[in-house]
C-alpha cells in the first residue's frame, strides 16, 4: 500500500480511488460515451493522479483537482481518437452517437437516448460545462476551478446549452 503526503495529511491512494472513481467515471463516461473508452480514460487519469499526488499544493479542493484531471484526459482522449479515425468534429459526434445506440452498457430509454445525442451535439466547451452542472451537480466557482474559465462565461456557456438542447428535443 503506497502512502503519499498531501498537506501534511497522510492519504492512502486506494482510499482517494475508492471515494472518487464512480463519480469520476460518470464524468468521464458523458464526455467519451463508450463504456470501454471511459474505462481507460479512468485509468490514466488515476495513473496521473499517483504520478502527480506530491505536487498537489492544496490552491484547489482534491476533488476539483481530479476533476481538471479527468477532463483533461477525456479531451485527450477524443482528440486522439478524432484524430487516428480521420473524421470530422460532425462525423465524430455522429459516430458517438450511433456507438451510444449499440452499446450494451446504455440502458437507457427513448427521452435519455435524445437527451444524450442533444448533448453530443454541442460544442466541447458547452458541453463540459453542461455535464459539469446537471449531471455533476457542481457550482460555478467550481467548474470555473477546474476548468479556468471565468463564472460569468460558463454561465453564458451553460444558457446557450440548455438552450440549444432544448431546440433539440422539442425539434423547434
Amino acid at each position: 500500500m503506497s502512502i503519499k503526503t498531501l498537506n501534511q495529511v497522510s492519504i492512502k491512494f486506494e482510499d482517494l480511488v475508492s471515494e472518487y472513481k464512480e463519480r469520476l467515471y460518470w464524468h468521464i463516461r458523458r464526455m467519451v460515451i463508450s463504456h470501454e473508452d471511459a474505462d481507460d480514460v479512468l485509468q490514466n487519469t488515476f495513473i496521473k493522479v499517483y504520478k502527480n499526488l506530491d505536487t498537489f499544493n492544496g490552491d484547489s479542493q482534491i476533488y476539483t483537482w481530479l476533476y481538471r484531471i479527468a477532463t483533461n484526459e477525456s479531451l485527450t482522449f477524443i482528440k486522439k481518437r478524432q484524430r487516428t479515425t480521420h473524421l470530422s468534429n460532425e462525423d465524430f459526434q455522429e459516430s458517438l452517437i450511433s456507438n451510444l445506440t449499440s452499446d450494451p452498457y446504455f440502458n437507457g430509454e427513448e427521452a435519455q437516448l435524445k437527451l444524450q445525442q442533444a448533448i453530443d451535439t454541442l460544442p466541447a466547451k458547452q458541453k463540459q460545462v453542461f455535464i459539469m452542472k446537471y449531471y455533476d451537480e457542481l457550482q460555478y466557482n467550481e467548474i470555473s476551478e477546474i476548468l479556468g474559465t471565468s463564472e460569468g462565461a460558463l454561465k453564458a456557456s451553460y444558457h446557450h446549452a440548455v438552450k440549444k438542447i432544448t431546440e433539440y428535443v422539442t425539434g423547434v
